[in-house]
């Protein structure tokens, strides 16, 4: 997860893990990120190969395309491959750009 925060923290904006204490949310924009999951190799009866899911959301109250480039030039330059998609959150007025990928765990072979 080390590897994770600081490829998060190159993207210069404010983060948490899954969600920001109630009242300190900071103004948007500002990402919360989550490893909900894996996707483990099994090789004699143990997992061989850890592989997290890992999701990065990025919350604005406008599309910020400059803001979602530099956020994919870290993932780019980190050679991440992920998958993005978008959502209007009426109920809180804000923009969701989703990041998702797959990311080694720790102790793999």
């Amino acid at each position: 997860m080390e590897e994770l925060v600081q490829i998060i923290q190159e993207m210069q904006i404010p983060f948490a893990y899954d969600h920001f204490a109630e009242g300190e949310s900071p103004d948007p924009p500002f990402i919360c990120y989550l490893i909900p999951g894996s996707n483990n190799f099994a090789a004699d009866g143990r997992v061989y190969f850890k592989l997290n899911e890992v999701r990065i959301e990025m919350y604005t109250d406008f599309k910020d395309i400059a803001l979602e480039s530099r956020v994919e030039d870290v993932l780019d330059g980190h050679e991440i491959f992920y998958n993005k998609s978008e959502t209007w959150i009426q109920s809180e007025k804000l923009y969701e750009v989703m990041y998702s990928f797959e990311m080694e765990g720790l102790n793999n072979g």
